[in-house]
């Protein structure tokens, strides 16, 4: 009895630091609470996400935003065509008066990391984050280096000026858990931007930590409490299965996408005061989650469908199994 109600207060005050945050993020830019919600979601699942939309909708300074909205270390980088990878990761440079190398560490050595139009710098650069992604550490000159906990990269690009860019390529793309988009503001949120502008008087935005780190790597810890029944872990299977087969997909999903399913929806379950995971949570994070990863055949382009209208497509089409009910706390 005692542990079900420490879970339910552990979901509780989740579930109130979300909300937190996501309120923080809503002062800064004008996106669909959803929107707001899975970037949360992707920090608190330990996974990193590529935010891809139009010029000018704010990408850059919701990434900002989260950061500035979390108590953790923050950098960035802007990703520009002579970008090497050591600035990047870090370099050993020689140290005259003790006769030795020692490293300098790169901005990639913060809990925030901020990669900003990621697909500007050549590949060998891009490759510099696979392994700071995957393993959360870096190695230089055979030596590796752990990096802190938590640990996310929040990565930007535009879905325009193609030219003299460098698209990334699948094995990297899949390393984000998430790709979302921000969007254009319908009427009165964008006359609420101006409004808001002219109140503060500045450009800039002051904002406060809401969470600290302590806090955000407990929450992420209590999620490993949150139950998935074995029906709803074969939902996940099958629908990731469905994108290999799917036809027009050259490149389904690989397991990493089922494993994002898994920790996206066990976080949405717990924000939601649950400690089980039921299908909708599943529903709610399949198309972000999943449709980066898929690779369409050039007839599915020329018809102008995405991944995302696949994904759509295969959620009607997947059996969903029947939703878990609450369990009963034990008999004292």
């Amino acid at each position: 009895m005692d542990e079900a109600v420490g879970s339910e207060r552990v979901d509780a005050e989740a579930a109130e630091a979300v909300q937190r945050i996501v309120d923080n993020l809503a002062v800064v830019v004008h996106a669909p609470d959803e929107t707001l919600r899975l970037v949360v979601l992707c920090l608190v699942a330990e996974g990193h996400l590529i935010i891809e939309d139009f010029p000018g909708v704010g990408k850059t300074m919701l990434a900002k935003a989260l950061a500035r909205s979390v108590d953790c270390s923050f950098s960035r980088i802007q990703f520009t065509p002579d970008l090497l990878p050591s600035d990047v990761t870090g370099v050993n440079v020689f140290n005259q008066r003790s006769n030795e190398f020692e490293f300098r560490p790169g901005p990639i050595f913060a809990n925030l990391l901020l990669v900003d139009e990621i697909n500007r710098a050549p590949p060998k650069t891009q490759a510099a984050l696979l392994e700071c992604m995957q393993e959360n550490q870096v190695t230089i000159d055979g030596v590796s280096y752990s990096l802190g906990r938590p640990f996310m990269v929040m990565a930007t690009q535009n879905p325009i000026e193609y030219e003299g860019t460098y698209p990334l390529p699948e094995a990297q793309l899949d390393r984000f858990m998430l790709r979302i988009g921000v969007g254009y503001p319908e009427r009165e949120d964008e006359w609420e931007v101006l409004e808001r502008r002219l109140e503060r008087g500045a450009d800039e935005v002051e904002l406060e930590p809401v969470v600290g780190r302590d806090e955000l790597l407990e929450m992420q810890r209590a999620i490993e409490q949150v139950h998935v029944d074995r029906s709803v872990g074969l939902y996940m299977v099958d629908l990731v299965a469905a994108t290999r087969d799917a036809p027009g997909v050259q490149v389904g999903a690989s397991p990493r996408g089922s494993l994002a399913l898994l920790k996206l929806s066990r976080c949405r379950a717990a924000l939601a005061g649950r400690d089980f995971v039921i299908p909708e949570d599943v529903k709610a994070v399949a198309v972000p989650a999943l449709a980066h990863r898929l690779s369409l055949r050039p007839e599915l382009w020329v018809q102008r469908l995405r991944p995302e209208d696949l994904v759509l497509e295969l959620l009607d089409r997947v059996p969903t199994p029947k939703a878990e009910a609450e369990p009963e706390p034990a008999a004292e």
